[in-house]
């Protein structure tokens, strides 16, 4: 009965929310899949598999529909694909070492760091309800992190990290729209974030420093499983991409972000059902507070 009635309520839910909805699922079983596959192979490994797909899936869509733009801007599009590459590697990085529902938390404060870099370098206004959003937003994060007397562990650090970064990339794309095609900046992001793996595999054959774990990696050909963990996690980051763009082409954006945030609890529950410990009341307190700024920022902005 409970799911009965759970089915007929997301059949009354408005469309952009439904996309949105199956969009964060979809990222919650793409980090599952990531997850199962950083298990036999290196988190550069994973991300170089996680944009290759992408790069092929933009290529095409370029061939067919050529792009149009003006450009003039190539270092900050550079920036971009950047800032979000590095991001992407402390995600994976804290994907295969934490629980799921952690790292996607962490991935999730980006919104919050996006508000203050577009203030600070877009000149952007930023009510009081956006800094309080943003000073809820650090109480959780210091909620999460628990830091003791040695200060924060190497997942908090690359946790807050892959916020920052994404934030950076994203606060990035606000001017970048002005000069390039959606495609090129996506492509950006995604063709650094398969040469870049290239060169670190060459450099990982002559560097070993096990504190550079999260950017270094051998390259280690898939078999068997692996190569439907790997494909399984380009298949639902594509389609988590389209269904989050048809989300925001149907409903108000701050609505859209506030259900975006969906995707912790699915991730928390598909980390739950890989192995994953339940959070315990602090962290989970962390999250409330996160997800809570996170909604708010997105319904000023």
């Amino acid at each position: 009965m409970v799911i009965i009635a759970l089915m007929n309520y997301i059949k009354q839910l408005n469309s952009g929310v439904k996309y949105m909805l199956i969009a964060s699922f979809s990222f919650a079983i793409m980090g599952a899949f990531a997850k199962l596959a950083s298990e036999h192979m290196s988190s550069l490994e994973v991300v170089f598999f996680r944009n290759i797909f992408g790069v092929i899936i933009i290529t095409l869509a370029i061939i067919k529909n050529p792009m149009i733009h003006k450009g003039g801007r190539p270092f900050l599009l550079f920036f971009r694909g950047f800032m979000g590459f590095l991001a992407l590697l402390a995600f994976f990085y804290n994907i295969a070492h934490i629980p799921l529902g952690d790292a996607m938390t962490w991935s999730k404060t980006s919104p919050i760091f996006t508000a203050i870099f577009a203030f600070l370098l877009l000149n952007e206004k930023l009510s009081w309800s956006g800094w309080l959003a943003i000073l809820i937003g650090f109480g959780g994060i210091v909620l999460i992190t628990q830091p003791t007397g040695i200060g924060f562990s190497k997942y908090d650090i690359l946790g807050l990290f892959s916020g920052i970064g994404a934030a950076l990339a994203y606060t990035s794309i606000r001017e970048l729209k002005k000069y390039y095609d959606t495609r090129a900046i996506v492509l950006s992001f995604m063709g650094i974030g398969t040469i870049g793996p290239i060169f670190l595999f060459i450099l990982s054959s002559y560097v070993k420093v096990d504190e550079l774990d999260f950017i270094l990696g051998e390259f280690i050909m898939p078999s068997g499983v692996v190569w439907f963990y790997v494909i399984g996690m380009g298949l639902f980051a594509t389609l988590s991409q389209v269904l989050m763009t048809k989300a925001y082409g149907l409903e108000k954006a701050g609505i859209i972000g506030a259900v975006s945030y969906s995707n912790i609890l699915f991730s928390i529950a598909v980390g739950v059902m890989l192995g994953d410990a339940l959070p315990n009341l602090v962290t989970i307190c962390g999250i409330i507070l996160i997800v809570l700024a996170g909604i708010v920022v997105a319904r000023v902005k």
